[in-house]
């Protein structure tokens, strides 16, 4: 594949993964794929397949990425050739408390056939985003609706120390409709 279509591939796994579109983003990865981390990330070390075993990316960041802001990647391609691109992305989240996290990330993959076979993942300040990992792990679990009060929906969590969830909505009372 051309130098462009590689670029649309990485657009295409990137918008995929902002979207949490699980389908969409396995269309581009090929079945052998591996994903590296850095050793010291909670999810870190080689995972090689589309089953992989541990904690991965998405088990340590969906929780921590309630909103689109926190799931926007912002991915920049800054070099490409017709085996592998570059982009430097952001990797975002929000604890519980409210801490956030901004980081950059610069990712090397190798795309052969129109799909991704490896990823390898550089992040520029690993001890910030441990410290945010690890602020995150520490908090204690955000309340619940109580008085028959619900989250808008069951994928939905509550803030701390309000009557909202994470998107905002505030909790519906039970005699809202689902």
């Amino acid at each position: 594949m051309g130098v462009k279509e590689n670029v649309k591939v990485m657009r295409d796994i990137f918008s995929a993964i902002e979207r949490r579109d699980e389908r969409r983003f396995l269309e581009f990865v090929h079945p052998d794929c591996e994903m590296h981390w850095p050793l010291s990330l909670p999810y870190g070390g080689t995972a090689r397949g589309l089953q992989p075993e541990g904690p991965t990316w998405s088990d340590t960041w969906s929780p921590l990425q309630p909103t689109t802001a926190e799931r926007r990647m912002e991915p920049r391609v800054v070099a490409a050739s017709e085996d592998e691109v570059v982009v430097l992305w952001r990797q975002r989240g929000m604890t519980l408390a409210g801490d956030r996290c901004d980081e950059e990330v610069l990712g090397l993959y190798p795309i052969h056939g129109g799909k991704l076979t490896r990823a390898q993942m550089f992040y520029f300040d690993t001890a910030a985003l441990l410290n945010f990992l690890a602020k995150a792990q520490g908090q204690a679990p955000a309340p619940q609706p109580y008085g028959g009060e619900r989250l808008c929906k069951p994928s939905c969590r509550a803030l701390p120390d309000t009557r909202r969830c994470m998107c905002g909505s505030p909790w519906a009372s039970p005699f809202s409709p689902p």
